[in-house]
Formats: C-alpha cells, sequence, structure tokens
C-alpha cells in the first residue's frame, strides 16, 4: 500500500510540474508501482497474505474464547 501511495503522489507531482520530481526521469517516478508489484509477488509467493490473514483470524478467534470465558465466570457468579 505504501509504495502505490507514494507513486501515486509522485506521479501527481511530475505531472503538476512540482518540485524536484518534475525534473525526475519517468522511471524514477514510476518506479513505486513496479516495487508493488514485486512486493505482491513475493507476497504471494511466500504465503505471507495468507499468513496474514491466518494470524488476524486466530486472534479474532482467541478474543472471542477470552470474552465467551469471561462471561461464563460472570454468569457462574450471579447463579451463587
Amino acid at each position: 500500500m505504501g509504495f502505490l501511495l507514494l507513486g501515486v503522489l509522485l506521479l501527481t507531482m511530475k505531472w503538476a510540474q512540482w518540485g524536484p520530481v518534475a525534473q525526475w526521469s519517468w522511471l524514477w517516478v514510476l518506479s513505486p508501482f513496479l516495487l508493488a508489484v514485486l512486493w505482491w509477488k513475493w507476497a504471494d509467493a511466500y504465503g505471507y497474505t495468507q499468513r496474514k490473514a491466518m494470524q488476524r483470524d486466530d486472534a479474532r478467534r482467541e478474543a472471542r474464547r477470552i470474552k465467551a470465558v469471561q462471561l461464563l465466570k460472570q454468569s457462574a457468579r450471579r447463579r451463587r
């Protein structure tokens, strides 16, 4: 995501002829988009995106489990 934001920022600056970016080569201006593509290829190839998604799911599951245990403890205390 960061590479895309940087790419859009540089592209906008180049198009508007603003700042030092106006003098840069188009290769440099468009390079963050290439880096984003390479990042996605790497992340997909090595399972990084899937692993992160699984970690988020595990964290949600654990939070639900903890909440359920706390609710069970509270209901057990009320019954006494």
